[in-house]
């Protein structure tokens, strides 16, 4: 089981709404894997920097991989990349 987590910020403030729906294009990709993007609830005291957050777990590296390789995968990082300030990844094995 992979548990991948990405972490994201926007530079404007004003883009925040378009990262949100760029990212959710994320969870349309169908496979036997489990996917969900949200925003950050901000609750903590130190530190809130990420705006968003794609939390996903897969089986396999392959299924990752699949995930990755779709076209709305794609789609989401043309949308994305030019609007976000900081992307943070993490991959986790269990």
């Amino acid at each position: 089981m992979i548990r991948h987590i990405v972490m994201f910020n926007a530079k404007n403030p004003d883009d925040r709404e378009a990262i949100y729906n760029g990212l959710k294009i994320l969870e349309e990709i169908e496979g036997d894997w489990t996917l969900t993007v949200s925003r950050n609830m901000k609750i903590d005291q130190i530190a809130n920097d990420m705006d968003f957050v794609v939390y996903g777990e897969f089986h396999d590296e392959a299924a990752l991989k699949a995930y990755k390789s779709h076209p709305n995968y794609q789609r989401s990082v043309d949308i994305v990349r030019p609007l976000r300030d900081q992307r943070i990844a993490v991959d986790l094995t269990f």
